[in-house]
């Protein structure tokens, strides 16, 4: 299937224009057929609640000691979500494909071979780290958190999702106008199997523009009923490199090496945002990824931890997760620990799964995230009311940035 090209939004352009403008069209798709790969573990279960349903149970195209692909309806990917996360504690726990060549590929992966330009992790520009992170607020992490959070849900067909997006589009606009940075371009990237777009806000850089840092979350949020407010999952994330991209902008941070900050569409429903962008980056000969960060739920502590943040190590690059251990010890002072998902379990695996470096700092240890998540308790209330604990992701993501792209902040 053919995917629809970037639509640039220039801030020249949009900087009289309505938002309501710059919606994309809200045409319902139609229910298309898309296909699964899901662990063994989960196909039974998966086929069960098919059968609860009353849909057609789907068996296995192809089928392998750790996992299957199957064929099922756009539709039903919400609900299986939902089982993912009731009977596995997993936040998607399947990758969704367009197509069934792509699918079926899947089942036999190499190890994903390094596609972006070799790096090296040095500490070298503290000045403008500490510009950045001495500017960061969590009283305004806190306000977007509550702003996406205030949807009734964000899932990926829904009015909300849609306008989700639209109010990180004009937020993340406001402030690069506000800065006169008429140099930074925000913009939708459509998707053709669902509503909700992408947003992405591009700093080009000074001197290695082709080399390209990204700084992502997820927009949607899911439910088991119509109440998802995805306070925790992942409105925190979104409103955590929100904070970077204001304080960006107000100390004129001109990195060496572009800068892009997403806000993915569809993870809930199997990582197809990022899935499809990772994949176009890769499919770009005239950029080269030099590294990947996810932020997906920065604001939830358990009252056991003792660790802040839990460094993920499993679909992840391990000489970049060790720059993120130094960046905290030498500018956070934070304590982590290495956690494990033990499967995709957020958008930084696309990128992974492309061949590039990717990190996810995440609120804890896996096994202490939020249990409130999927639910319509995940609130800013029943997280980190302050986002104090948020802060300290802003913290690290500002440091990734300003390290990783090299670069001056006033």
């Amino acid at each position: 299937m053919r995917m629809k090209t970037w639509m640039p939004v220039s801030l020249l352009l949009l900087l009289n224009a309505p938002l309501a403008l710059a919606e994309p069209a809200k045409a319902k798709p139609d229910d298309k057929t898309v296909w699964i790969a899901i662990g063994t573990d989960a196909i039974a279960p998966m086929q069960e609640t098919f059968a609860a349903e009353g849909w057609s149970v789907p068996t296995a195209l192809s089928q392998q000691e750790h996992a299957g692909v199957f064929q099922v309806r756009e539709s039903q990917l919400s609900r299986l979500a939902l089982m993912m996360h009731e009977k596995f504690d997993r936040c998607a726990g399947f990758i969704t494909y367009e197509t069934r060549e792509e699918a079926l590929a899947s089942l036999t992966p190499a190890t994903p071979k390094a596609t972006q330009k070799a790096v090296s992790y040095t500490l070298t520009n503290a000045a403008t780290v500490n510009t950045l992170m001495g500017a960061l607020s969590a009283a305004n992490i806190r306000t977007t958190i509550a702003e996406l959070s205030a949807f009734s849900t964000r899932s990926q067909n829904s009015d909300g999702g849609v306008n989700a997006a639209a109010l990180i589009l004009g937020k993340w606009r406001g402030y690069a106008t506000s800065a006169g940075r008429t140099d930074v371009t925000v913009a939708y990237r459509t998707h053709t199997g669902w509503r909700q777009p992408s947003v992405i806000l591009t700093i080009p850089g000074t001197t290695l523009p082709n080399e390209v840092v990204v700084v992502g979350g997820h927009l949607d949020s899911i439910s088991s009923t119509s109440a998802a407010p995805g306070a925790d999952d992942d409105a925190s994330g979104i409103a955590t490199f929100t904070e970077v991209i204001r304080v960006a902008m107000a100390h004129d941070f001109r990195p060496q090496r572009t800068v892009k900050f997403m806000a993915y569409a569809a993870e809930e429903t199997g990582l197809r945002g990022s899935r499809e962008i990772a994949l176009e980056h890769k499919n770009n000969t005239n950029i080269s990824v030099v590294g990947v960060m996810q932020l997906d739920m920065t604001n939830y502590k358990h009252t056991n931890a003792t660790s802040d943040v839990g460094i993920v190590t499993d679909y992840t690059n391990a000489s970049q997760n060790q720059f993120l251990r130094d960046l905290i010890t030498t500018y956070v002072g934070v304590r982590y620990t290495n956690t494990s998902c033990g499967y995709g379990c957020s958008d930084h695996a696309s990128w992974h799964n492309q061949g590039f470096a990717a990190s996810i700092p995440f609120e804890g240890t896996v096994s202490q995230k939020n249990p409130n998540i999927h639910t319509p308790r995940d609130t800013l209330a029943n997280s980190d009311s302050t986002a104090a604990h948020a802060l300290k992701f802003s913290k690290i993501a500002a440091a990734y940035v300003a390290e990783l792209a090299k670069g001056t902040a006033q």
